[in-house]
Protein backbone atom coordinates (compact mmCIF):
# COMPACT_ATOMS: atom_id res chain seq x y z
CA UNK A 1 0.00 0.00 0.00
CA UNK A 2 1.32 3.40 -0.92
CA UNK A 3 0.19 6.52 0.93
CA UNK A 4 0.71 9.86 -0.70
CA UNK A 5 0.00 13.16 1.02
CA UNK A 6 0.04 16.57 -0.58
CA UNK A 7 0.53 19.61 1.64
CA UNK A 8 -2.56 21.79 2.02
CA UNK A 9 -0.36 24.86 2.46
CA UNK A 10 2.82 26.19 4.01
CA UNK A 11 3.99 28.07 7.05
CA UNK A 12 4.93 31.67 6.34
CA UNK A 13 6.85 33.79 8.79
CA UNK A 14 7.71 32.90 12.34
CA UNK A 15 11.11 31.37 12.92
CA UNK A 16 13.58 30.38 10.25
CA UNK A 17 15.73 28.12 12.44
CA UNK A 18 14.47 24.95 14.21
CA UNK A 19 15.54 25.68 17.79
CA UNK A 20 14.36 23.64 20.75
CA UNK A 21 12.86 26.25 23.10
CA UNK A 22 10.86 29.47 23.46
CA UNK A 23 8.13 28.77 20.90
CA UNK A 24 5.27 30.22 22.94
CA UNK A 25 5.33 33.73 21.47
CA UNK A 26 6.21 32.62 17.95
CA UNK A 27 3.58 33.85 15.47
CA UNK A 28 3.27 32.47 11.97
CA UNK A 29 0.75 32.22 9.16
CA UNK A 30 -0.46 29.09 7.47
CA UNK A 31 -1.33 29.92 3.89
CA UNK A 32 -3.48 27.39 2.06
CA UNK A 33 -2.62 26.35 -1.49
CA UNK A 34 -4.73 28.64 -3.73
CA UNK A 35 -4.84 25.99 -6.48
CA UNK A 36 -6.69 23.60 -4.15
CA UNK A 37 -8.61 25.78 -1.67
CA UNK A 38 -10.79 28.86 -1.74
CA UNK A 39 -11.71 31.20 1.12
CA UNK A 40 -14.38 28.78 2.37
CA UNK A 41 -11.86 26.16 3.51
CA UNK A 42 -11.14 27.95 6.81
CA UNK A 43 -14.67 29.26 7.30
CA UNK A 44 -15.80 28.91 10.92
CA UNK A 45 -12.32 28.14 12.27
CA UNK A 46 -12.22 31.60 13.85
CA UNK A 47 -14.89 30.50 16.34
CA UNK A 48 -12.34 28.16 17.97
CA UNK A 49 -9.55 29.28 20.30
CA UNK A 50 -7.02 26.67 19.16
CA UNK A 51 -6.16 24.53 16.16
CA UNK A 52 -4.10 21.38 15.85
CA UNK A 53 -1.58 21.73 13.03
CA UNK A 54 -0.14 18.63 11.35
CA UNK A 55 3.03 19.30 9.38
CA UNK A 56 6.19 17.74 7.94
CA UNK A 57 9.71 18.19 9.29
CA UNK A 58 10.92 18.53 5.71
CA UNK A 59 14.45 19.71 6.61
CA UNK A 60 15.29 16.45 8.42
CA UNK A 61 17.53 14.35 6.18
CA UNK A 62 17.33 10.59 5.76
CA UNK A 63 20.59 10.24 7.70
CA UNK A 64 19.01 12.02 10.72
CA UNK A 65 16.03 9.67 11.11
CA UNK A 66 15.89 7.66 14.35
CA UNK A 67 14.00 4.36 14.48
CA UNK A 68 15.23 2.98 17.80
CA UNK A 69 15.97 4.41 21.23
CA UNK A 70 17.95 7.48 22.22
CA UNK A 71 18.35 9.92 25.09
CA UNK A 72 15.90 12.84 24.61
CA UNK A 73 17.87 15.86 23.33
CA UNK A 74 21.03 13.76 23.75
CA UNK A 75 20.90 14.29 27.53
CA UNK A 76 22.52 11.22 29.18
CA UNK A 77 20.86 12.17 32.50
CA UNK A 78 17.53 11.17 30.96
CA UNK A 79 16.68 7.55 30.11
CA UNK A 80 17.12 6.04 26.68
CA UNK A 81 13.64 5.74 25.19
CA UNK A 82 12.18 4.70 21.86
CA UNK A 83 11.43 7.27 19.17
CA UNK A 84 7.68 6.74 19.64
CA UNK A 85 7.97 7.69 23.34
CA UNK A 86 9.20 11.17 22.43
CA UNK A 87 8.20 14.02 20.13
CA UNK A 88 11.49 14.78 18.34
CA UNK A 89 11.67 15.91 14.73
CA UNK A 90 13.83 12.95 13.66
CA UNK A 91 10.80 10.66 13.42
CA UNK A 92 10.50 7.94 10.75
CA UNK A 93 7.73 9.81 8.84
CA UNK A 94 8.86 13.31 9.90
CA UNK A 95 5.33 14.24 11.05
CA UNK A 96 4.90 17.05 13.57
CA UNK A 97 1.71 17.95 15.45
CA UNK A 98 1.18 21.08 17.54
CA UNK A 99 -1.82 22.68 19.22
CA UNK A 100 -1.67 26.44 18.56
CA UNK A 101 -3.66 29.47 19.58
CA UNK A 102 -5.68 30.93 16.70
CA UNK A 103 -4.84 34.62 16.30
CA UNK A 104 -6.89 35.31 13.17
CA UNK A 105 -8.48 33.81 10.08
CA UNK A 106 -8.69 35.77 6.84
CA UNK A 107 -9.51 34.07 3.56
CA UNK A 108 -7.00 31.27 3.02
CA UNK A 109 -4.68 32.51 5.79
CA UNK A 110 -4.65 31.24 9.37
CA UNK A 111 -2.44 33.14 11.82
CA UNK A 112 -1.38 31.19 14.90
CA UNK A 113 0.74 31.61 18.02
CA UNK A 114 2.91 28.81 19.38
CA UNK A 115 3.54 26.79 16.22
CA UNK A 116 6.89 25.02 16.52
CA UNK A 117 7.46 24.80 12.77
CA UNK A 118 9.71 27.07 10.72
CA UNK A 119 9.04 29.29 7.73
CA UNK A 120 8.34 27.22 4.61
CA UNK A 121 7.24 24.08 6.47
CA UNK A 122 4.63 22.03 4.54
CA UNK A 123 1.31 21.74 6.40
CA UNK A 124 -0.68 18.50 5.97
CA UNK A 125 -3.81 19.30 7.95
CA UNK A 126 -5.54 21.74 10.30
CA UNK A 127 -8.07 20.57 12.88
CA UNK A 128 -10.00 22.62 15.42
CA UNK A 129 -9.32 21.75 19.04
CA UNK A 130 -12.53 20.52 20.65
CA UNK A 131 -12.80 19.77 24.36
CA UNK A 132 -14.49 16.47 23.53
CA UNK A 133 -11.22 15.25 21.97
CA UNK A 134 -9.07 16.31 24.94
CA UNK A 135 -7.61 13.49 27.03
CA UNK A 136 -10.13 11.82 29.30
CA UNK A 137 -8.80 11.27 32.80
CA UNK A 138 -5.42 12.10 34.22
CA UNK A 139 -2.45 12.70 31.90
CA UNK A 140 0.68 10.86 33.06
CA UNK A 141 4.24 11.69 31.96
CA UNK A 142 7.77 11.08 33.27
CA UNK A 143 9.84 13.80 34.96
CA UNK A 144 12.24 14.14 32.00
CA UNK A 145 9.30 15.07 29.72
CA UNK A 146 8.22 17.81 32.14
CA UNK A 147 11.82 19.08 32.25
CA UNK A 148 12.00 19.34 28.44
CA UNK A 149 8.82 21.41 28.36
CA UNK A 150 9.89 23.92 31.07
CA UNK A 151 11.46 26.22 28.48
CA UNK A 152 9.74 24.97 25.33
CA UNK A 153 6.85 27.45 25.28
Amino acid sequence: MSILMTPIGRVQGGRTVPEDDDWGDSRARIVLDPARFDDEALMGLDSFSHAEIVYVFDKVGDDQIVTGARHPRGNKDWPRIGIFAQRGKNRPNRIGVTVCEIVSVAGRVLEVRGLDAIDGTPVLDIKPVMSGFAPRGEVREPDWAKAIMEQYW
